[in-house]
């Protein structure tokens, strides 16, 4: 077994138990607390989320409020919402983290690399130069550089300046 010491993530082992019944993508915007779910921006038809288990600092996933595991499934109206509010996802991962690049897609259904396949979602992932160091390709470990809360509130803070919000650090999400 491969170790790794990371204390940032004592957060997340000392949570409080919070089992999501059903679908979490379902359940995540309608938490009180836009942070403690992690969901950064919304729109009328989607909303944007940090993941809990980044591939780098910033990877978000953007999701439909529409529960479907097809893609074709989607009306116009919600594409253009999805579609949308990816490209402010871009714009405050660029402000808040100054990435090199992203890497963007979805895994439809369990063979592409889906773990949650009956809401479709859009993955976001910044990326840098020389983010690949020998850690994954000796020992399959990945190492991410900071927490989730941290890069919550820096990603936030970059979408509410985009909308021109006066104060990002209120706890509801930020509405485009």
């Amino acid at each position: 077994m491969d170790r790794m010491f990371a204390p940032w993530r004592i957060e997340w082992v000392e949570r409080e138990d919070d089992p999501i019944d059903g679908c979490p993508f379902c359940v995540l915007p309608d938490r009180p607390d836009a942070r403690d779910a992690l969901v950064l921006a919304r729109n009328d038809h989607a909303f944007v989320v940090l993941n809990n288990y980044p591939y780098n600092p910033g990877h978000a996933m953007v999701v439909p409020h529409h529960h479907t595991g097809k893609y074709r499934n989607l009306e116009t109206e919600t594409l253009t919402g999805l579609a949308r509010l990816k490209q402010r996802t871009f714009d405050a991962l660029e402000t808040a983290l100054h990435p090199d690049a992203f890497n963007t897609g979805m895994n439809l259904g369990g063979p592409a690399g889906g773990s949650i396949t009956d809401h479709v979602h859009v993955h976001v992932v910044p990326r840098w130069d020389g983010d690949t160091n020998f850690m994954p390709v000796i020992s399959d470990t990945k190492v991410i550089v900071e927490a989730v809360n941290e890069t919550y509130d820096r990603v936030r803070a970059a979408f509410a300046e985009l909308e021109g919000a006066r104060d990002p650090g209120d706890e509801a999400a930020v509405e485009f």
